[in-house]
């Protein structure tokens, strides 16, 4: 089911308000596996656990290199654009 926060805008320039929000909740997903586990004395649910944060931590970092992708292809069409309008003016 889709909620209405999850539905992307568009409106974003050089950052991804989506992307955001995703980086947002994997975080807290990733800060409650983390917090959880140190109540655990089962070692192999420890070990899944430990598991499905490194998951997390690995689409964390994902998504961030997709974020700086996207400000930093957003920096370089505001340079060639600017390049433009000032040899218009």
């Amino acid at each position: 089911m889709k909620t209405k926060e999850e539905n992307c805008k568009h409106d974003c320039k050089d950052n991804c308000s989506l992307l955001n929000e995703a980086l947002r909740k994997e975080a807290s997903i990733a800060r409650y596996y983390e917090n959880m586990i140190e109540e655990c004395n089962i070692p192999e649910v420890k070990s899944l656990i430990n598991n499905l944060i490194e998951d997390k931590r690995s689409g964390i970092l994902r998504i961030i290199k997709k974020i700086n992708e996207i400000h930093a292809r957003s920096q370089v069409i505001d340079g060639i654009s600017s390049s433009f309008n000032h040899t218009t003016n």
